[in-house]
């Protein structure tokens, strides 16, 4: 999982006040309900010491936010008066939370997120093509490709010359749209990063799109005849199709992520290594398991490498902060370019300590390796 939206929390000091809210509307009473359970959590806020400004501005967000129908959830994050992130939650937090910390508390939002998947999906037929990208955790991003000329087949005397020839323009007007819609897509899937580019309909149109595609995409395309764009067609095979494929390269970045971690044999397991790693710049994916009950600390400074288990570790750093372990590690991995593979409790059951780490670099004062 890529951090980087994360950033903009780590370019502000705290302290943060981090909302987690079941905001699902499935009945005529459920916007009350949603208001005692905000008011029950910006009590609290206040309870723990949150400045006013910023209760305010999540208040703000929380009684603004465009609703959507069904279960869902929000997650915000304001500090000194302003709401820096805000973000829908596909399915309604285990329970609600507000936490007033010097650190975000962004670990449920990373858990509930997973694996993210940057994704093309094209549904094309002989005239044109309709693609939508996402990026990893991003918004839909969409183009629209009508061929260049179209042409209709006319119907003659079987073996005339019109015949023949009316195919070949139809041809080449296939050939020429498929380019175009080929020619898109790959700029969609450039823009995003796509992990998976999916191209649905028509058999031939498919076969002509994912044929022109560059060649650094030619890997990642899934070919199906699912789906149609005409009107009244229905959306669901599609929807449906798209979120298996979606969820099967995720399954396999997770399974990636344990082989590499697997290779490097018994190097970056544990907490102790981890923490040495990130503050030698040395992780390049850290793996940790899904724990909403863990309470472990790690000591800080004000660099994101300033990270330690112990205070004595921070020579260099003034007062060093005691603050959640796993909002110290996700700090600690935007500040240094690391993704972040989360996993269920089944997936790695002898983690120790329930993280690791896939290393950028190993040297002989790595723990584990050398002398160390």
């Amino acid at each position: 999982m890529r951090l980087s939206f994360l950033r903009p929390l780590y370019n502000r000091p705290g302290p943060w006040c981090s909302v987690y809210l079941d905001a699902s509307r499935d009945t005529h009473d459920s916007r009350p309900a949603m208001d005692l359970r905000w008011r029950a959590l910006s009590e609290q806020l206040a309870a723990d010491g949150a400045d006013e400004p910023s209760i305010a501005a999540l208040d703000r967000v929380v009684r603004g936010h465009d609703p959507m129908a069904g279960d869902y959830g929000l997650a915000a994050f304001a500090t000194r008066g302003r709401v820096v992130l805000s973000e829908y939650l596909s399915a309604p937090p285990l329970r609600d939370l507000a936490a007033w910390n010097p650190l975000p508390h962004v670990m449920p939002l990373l858990a509930q997120r997973g694996e993210q998947v940057a994704w093309v999906r094209v549904l094309a037929d002989r005239i044109g093509a309709d693609a939508v990208a996402v990026s990893a955790g991003g918004v839909p991003r969409k183009a629209h490709v009508v061929g260049r000329e179209s042409y209709q087949l006319r119907q003659v005397k079987p073996g005339g010359w019109s015949q023949s020839r009316y195919q070949r323009a139809a041809m080449e007007a296939w050939h020429h749209n498929a380019g175009d819609a080929a020619a898109a897509t790959a700029e969609l899937a450039d823009r995003v990063g796509a992990d998976v580019v999916v191209v649905a309909g028509d058999i031939r149109a498919t076969g002509m799109i994912a044929a022109q595609l560059p060649e650094r995409w030619q890997d990642v395309v899934v070919r199906t005849d699912a789906g149609s764009r005409a009107r009244g067609a229905d959306p669901m095979a599609m929807d449906d199709l798209t979120v298996q494929t979606i969820a099967e390269v995720a399954d396999q970045h997770i399974t990636a992520a344990l082989d590499r971690f697997g290779m490097q044999e018994d190097v970056g397991a544990g907490l102790d290594a981890v923490v040495a790693a990130l503050q030698r710049n040395q992780v390049d994916t850290m793996l940790i398991v899904d724990d909403p009950s863990a309470t472990g600390q790690l000591w800080i400074g004000p660099e994101p490498t300033d990270i330690a288990t112990d205070p004595g570790q921070l020579v260099a750093v003034r007062d060093p902060q005691r603050v959640r372990a796993d909002a110290a590690l996700a700090r600690a991995l935007v500040g240094t370019n690391a993704e972040l593979t989360v996993l269920g409790p089944d997936e790695a059951p002898d983690l120790a300590d329930g993280v690791g780490a896939v290393l950028r670099y190993a040297d002989a004062a790595t723990p584990g390796r050398g002398n160390g």
